[in-house]
């Protein structure tokens, strides 16, 4: 037995996402950690850098229907329905303050390697669209409630490049980590779906892992342009 199914005995399904998000999430990478902690040295304070940030994310996530959407038509377990429907509901406010901030933010910036990085980031969506409409019960739930616990970091970097821009950020209504650690600990069964539901949230990781990578790599790429 490995050291994970060891950890995996005495934790809950609920406890083990939250820390592989925490861990493995947005708010580990060197390049979006300074700015989720607010740091003032933190690419979001620089509009360039931001602009690529909002449209990137909204090529992963600005379309409808989206994860979540997906995910809830994948979903039988009941005790998870409010949730997902809830998620729904307020993830099409994001997406639409989404959209606004790449209007304002502009154009995506030219970068070296424009072509290479269009291929990525597509790739990137199309995984986690497999994610999502995965027919392994439970895999598609896990990838939303990774987004979902994700987004709260992600949206405070959002916010920070909405205070540049002075658009005014609408109020989070997503459900709260523990609303979503709740969901968890109330599935029916948990053993039987815990192995695709951390899957589905630990494959999330990577594409945002990955975007952070491309993210990183491009503005790397503008600086040494100038």
């Amino acid at each position: 037995m490995d050291q994970r199914s060891l950890i995996s005995i005495d934790l809950s399904l609920a406890t083990l996402i939250t820390a592989c998000v925490d861990e493995e999430g947005s708010a580990a990478h060197s390049y979006s950690a300074p700015a989720a902690m607010g740091e003032r040295q933190s690419f979001a304070r620089n509009l360039v850098d931001f602009a690529d940030f909002a449209h990137l994310l909204t090529i992963l996530h600005g379309e409808t229907p989206g994860l979540i959407d997906h995910a809830a038509a994948r979903t039988v377990e009941v005790s998870a329905r409010t949730w997902l429907l809830t998620s729904i509901d307020s993830f099409a406010v994001e997406r639409d303050y989404l959209h606004r901030l790449c209007v304002a933010a502009g154009p995506v910036p030219s970068t070296a390697g424009q072509s290479e990085a269009s291929t990525l980031i597509a790739q990137q969506r199309h995984a986690i669209e497999m994610l999502a409409q995965s027919e392994r019960r439970g895999c598609a739930l896990g990838t939303a409630v990774a987004l979902v616990l994700e987004w709260h970091v992600i949206r405070k970097i959002l916010d920070i490049g909405a205070i540049r821009l002075g658009i005014e950020s609408p109020e989070l209504a997503l459900p709260t980590r523990a609303e979503t650690a709740a969901v968890l600990d109330a599935l029916p069964q948990p053993e039987r779906l815990s192995r695709a539901i951390e899957f589905g949230a630990a494959q999330l990781l990577i594409q945002h892992r990955g975007m952070w990578d491309l993210l990183k790599a491009r503005a790397g790429a503008r600086q040494d342009q100038r």
